[in-house]
Formats: C-alpha cells, sequence, structure tokens
C-alpha cells in the first residue's frame, strides 16, 4: 500500500537521488527557472514551494533548514530576501510548468519549471 508515501524514485539510489533533487532545487531559486524533465519537475516544485514556505517564516531555525538542504547561501539569502516578500500575500502554488514536448534524444516528457509572477 502507497498511503501517505510522497515522492518519486525517478530511478536513482537514495542518496544519488536525494543530491540531484538539491542540485536542482539551488538551481532552480537561483535562476528562477530550469527546464527538466516532467517527473523531476514535480519534485523540484514540492521541495522549492517548501523552501519559499521556510523563507516566509523569516526565523533562524527557519534559515538553517533552508541552510542545510540548499547548497549555495546567497540562494538562501535571496530566498529570504527577495522571494519571501515577493510571495508574502500569496498561500501557495508558487511555480508554474509550462510542457515543451517531448525531449529528441529519448522522448522525456520535458517542461519549463518557473517562478510565477
Amino acid at each position: 500500500m502507497r498511503h501517505k508515501v510522497v515522492g518519486g524514485k525517478l530511478g536513482r539510489p537514495s542518496g544519488h537521488r536525494r543530491a540531484m533533487c538539491r542540485n536542482l532545487v539551488t538551481d532552480f531559486l537561483g535562476y528562477e527557472k530550469i527546464t527538466t524533465t516532467e517527473a523531476r519537475a514535480r519534485e523540484v516544485r514540492r521541495l522549492a514551494e517548501k523552501m519559499i514556505t521556510l523563507g516566509k517564516k523569516g526565523s533562524l531555525p527557519a534559515r538553517r533548514q533552508a541552510l542545510a538542504f540548499i547548497l549555495d547561501e546567497r540562494v538562501v539569502d535571496k530566498v529570504f530576501t527577495d522571494l519571501a516578500p515577493r510571495y508574502a500575500e500569496r498561500h501557495g502554488g508558487y511555480t508554474r510548468m509550462v510542457k515543451l514536448g517531448p525531449r529528441s534524444g529519448d522522448g522525456a516528457a520535458m517542461v519549463q519549471l518557473q517562478l510565477v509572477e
């Protein structure tokens, strides 16, 4: 049974999967948009929205939680100083997925994940 099981395996061992997600979330929050496969984008969306919510809290423990996950300290500063005030009035839904079509090499569904507004 899959009750309350979130996240996919993405065909990788757990350590590789966690490292890949951390890298993707760091790049996504740094550049505010990335192009990746649809399955990866769903995982990144879930984790990135949690990081923005931590930024909206603005407390020291929230900053430390974000620093424990996001690899670049400058990106954490951006989340807490730029992105959190931008989404202060918004209750979730900070990201948008735009479908781009299949990848030419293997036919994987590609999307562009971007921050709204």
